[in-house]
């Protein structure tokens, strides 16, 4: 994430002085039954494909201090995976590197975004931020790639998001309005591994938002919700401004974000239990999303 600032906002959107932690836990946990009693999610549904634990911590160490080393690596982690056809750099003006752009084909052209910026920040190896991000993109597409699919899914690994989300805002303002309209979601991933699964939630749209409240019970896996407008931005915010609906998944805490864009940021960072939990979490939420599109149109984020 960039643009650091000093604290992270309050986890209820509109109140940025919360009294004390209880009172933090209790908001919270308000919130997320509610979340919960407006979508239910049918565990039959959920039949997704996991990658072995041990290949997804491997992208994770495969790391490069080198953004054009990142770039190479991510190229051949989405070759190993079955998006030879379907793999593309796309030139973003003023950066160094493209964003890379790689395709799974569904039944119809209405399509699923899934991107996490692969850059980093000068200080640190960038393992969490956003390494943790990039590197899971192949492992999701390697999942969903096993069945065919109601929607396109469209993975997308930015360039420039420290730069002030430079690759974000260049892939939007090249979107035509036919391919706006087609696009349902844009679920974005920034910084996992600090902690368990949490939902940047203020700045996301209310039923994909609930809808991956009710997959973590389904699935029986955590989810929080930790706001960070307060913290930065991320590339969620560009799809925003054309009314695309979006959801960005972390794990920054305030405890942790000290981590973030300094040395510390590398790989003893990582919680690993947590991290391979935020991808089963991935894995079936992006899963139920095929599905569940397919029935209900999303309601575009205000």
């Amino acid at each position: 994430m960039m643009r650091m600032l000093p604290k992270i906002q309050a986890i209820v959107h509109g109140h940025y002085n919360v009294p004390s932690r209880s009172m933090m836990k209790t908001l919270l946990t308000a919130l997320l039954v509610l979340l919960v009693s407006l979508t239910s999610v049918s565990e039959t549904a959920l039949r997704y494909v996991l990658v072995k634990r041990e290949l997804v911590e491997s992208r994770l160490k495969s790391f490069s201090k080198d953004d054009g080393q990142r770039e190479l690596i991510l190229k051949n982690m989405f070759r190993d995976v079955g998006c030879g056809d379907h793999i593309a750099g796309m030139e973003v003006k003023h950066e160094k590197y493209p964003n890379l752009v790689c395709v799974l084909p569904g039944e119809s052209e209405d399509s699923i975004i899934v991107g996490a910026h692969f850059d980093h920040a000068s200080r640190g190896d960038g393992v969490v931020d956003n390494w943790s991000g990039a590197s899971l993109l192949p492992s999701l597409y390697e999942g969903l790639h096993s069945a065919k699919r109601r929607h396109t899914f469209i993975f997308i690994c930015f360039t420039g998001e420290e730069h002030g989300d430079v690759g974000s805002a260049s892939y939007v303002n090249n979107m035509t309005p036919a391919e706006v309209a087609r696009t349902l979601a844009m679920i974005n991933i920034d910084t996992l591994g600090l902690g368990p699964t949490a939902v940047w939630l203020s700045h996301a749209d209310p039923r994909l938002a609930s809808t991956l409240v009710a997959v973590a019970k389904s699935v029986q896996l955590g989810i929080g919700a930790v706001n960070v407008e307060r913290v930065g931005t991320s590339d969620s915010e560009q799809f925003a401004r054309r009314k695309i609906p979006r959801l960005t998944i972390h794990s920054i805490t305030q405890d942790t974000l000290s981590i973030l864009h300094s040395p510390r940021d590398n790989l003893s960072a990582v919680k690993w239990n947590d991290y391979y939990d935020s991808y089963r979490l991935l894995s079936a939420y992006l899963t139920y999303l095929d599905l569940q599109e397919a029935e209900r149109p999303v309601s575009p984020t205000k």
